[in-house]
């Protein structure tokens, strides 16, 4: 006799509708999304690392600002990803696949030169610890190109908001590891030893890589290096025409350009209406970590029920209103509540919300042939407000004051905006491009 006939009341109560919604949410947590939460993980520790450990261990060792500055410039292969995301797309490494063998080779790689990278002297080495930081955010990179189109690949199409939600969370809780386990055991540990520490949080993604499944090849893989490269622009372009394509661009460029000036000199605006560094670091930096954790977990939610066309809408507008709370915050002045409310609403709808949203519109808008070179293509465009226009940043706020100058940010987030009834009309709830 079955569980059913056993308990026919529990049956009886048991409706259609709720055994739906069951099944329903099963669909989406399982071993597809478990492995994006790893590989989430796997893809945010070194950039984390070279931004927090790195700094940290180069700065105790004495090394001036200035120094310190200009090793911000050998992390441009985070910018520059998809000159060599076709070559990724082309070949394969061993036998784990096209997609595995390239994230293992990067994770493995990873370990060993975050490990070795603390071996090294500050005071004696420093142009080979500057070669390791360039090697670092270069295979950083390169895992970032495999994992996007693994992500892609391995979801449904139903899966994609979620899968996106997923890897911007996992992704900024792989910050905890060098920021805060790793500054911690520094205290009262050798550089060498918390480097490996660190490093060795890249081993649990090698032994999910090893046990994933390698997802469907769609279609043939290009039969040479000029198909790789030629054949993902070319789909792009005569998908529905340059006019589509462009207008994809110009939305990936635009669409967060708004949010992304509003912060880029965040700490700097906070000390200039008059907050110290302890309330700018318990208020707005502890409340802002939790805040886009939220964002992205209920981002994730939001957009199984909303679809990615509606996501984009309701999220763009929260992420413009945002910034508007950094403006009210530039007339009150020095306001802890008021700090802890701006910064934690603007981190909960721009890097939990938005950024959801927008991984997983340019998930969909890649061609499964050519995930990994258009996925490239994507993601490097939307890096550069954060790296090129947040450079004249400084130059506005001279002229305009800070109110001003997040009014200025607040209006750059309308033209990504108007875009939306040509890119994902909101009646439409078909998530293919």
């Amino acid at each position: 006799m079955t569980t059913r006939d056993a308990n026919p009341d529990a049956a009886a109560q048991a409706t259609p509708e709720a055994a739906a919604a069951a099944r329903h949410w099963r669909t989406y947590f399982n071993s597809r999304t478990v492995a994006i939460l790893f590989f989430g993980f796997s893809s945010g520790l070194p950039l984390y690392t070279l931004i927090y450990l790195m700094q940290a261990w180069l700065a105790k060792s004495g090394l001036d600002v200035k120094a310190l500055g200009l090793f911000a410039l050998v992390t441009f292969p985070y910018t520059f990803k998809f000159l060599w995301a076709p070559f990724m797309d082309r070949y394969a490494i061993g036998p784990l696949g096209r997609r595995r063998g390239w994230m293992a080779l990067t994770q493995l790689a990873l370990f060993l030169v975050i490990g070795a990278l603390g071996m090294l002297d500050p005071q004696q080495q420093l142009p080979l610890i500057a070669g390791g930081v360039f090697l670092i955010a270069f295979l950083s990179a390169s895992q970032d190109v495999v994992i996007d189109a693994y992500r892609r690949e391995i979801l449904a199409e139903n899966e994609q908001g979620l899968g996106a939600a997923i890897i911007v969370n996992a992704y900024k809780a792989a910050s905890l590891i060098p920021s805060a386990l790793g500054l911690v055991l520094a205290d009262s540990m050798p550089w060498q030893a918390v480097f490996w520490i660190v490093a060795a949080f890249m081993l649990p993604g090698l032994v999910c890589t090893l046990l994933a499944h390698e997802p469907a090849v769609y279609g043939a893989p290009p039969k040479n290096l000029q198909e790789a490269v030629v054949l993902p622009f070319r789909e792009f372009i005569q998908r529905d025409g340059w006019r589509q394509a462009m207008l994809i661009i110009a939305f990936v460029l635009l669409y967060k350009i708004g949010d992304s000036m509003s912060t880029a000199l965040s700490t700097k605006f906070f000390l200039d209406i008059g907050f110290t560094t302890k309330q700018i670091g318990l208020a707005a930096n502890a409340t802002g970590w939790w805040a886009a954790l939220a964002g992205g977990a209920v981002g994730g939610i939001w957009m199984i029920k909303l679809g990615i066309n509606r996501a984009l809408w309701v999220f763009g507008v929260l992420q413009a209103l945002a910034i508007l709370g950094f403006a009210w915050l530039a007339k009150v002045g020095p306001d802890m509540w008021l700090l802890s409310a701006a910064f934690g609403f603007e981190a909960f709808a721009s890097l939990g919300l938005g950024a959801a949203a927008l991984v997983a519109f340019m998930s969909r808008a890649t061609d499964p042939r050519y995930t990994a070179t258009q996925y490239a293509l994507f993601s490097s465009l939307a890096a550069v407000p954060r790296t090129f226009i947040n450079s004249s940043v400084g130059y506005i706020v001279a002229q305009t004051g800070w109110f001003w100058f997040f009014i200025v940010c607040f209006i750059m987030a309308f033209p990504a905006m108007m875009m939306l009834p040509k890119i994902a009309p909101w009646n439409t709830r078909d998530e293919k491009v």
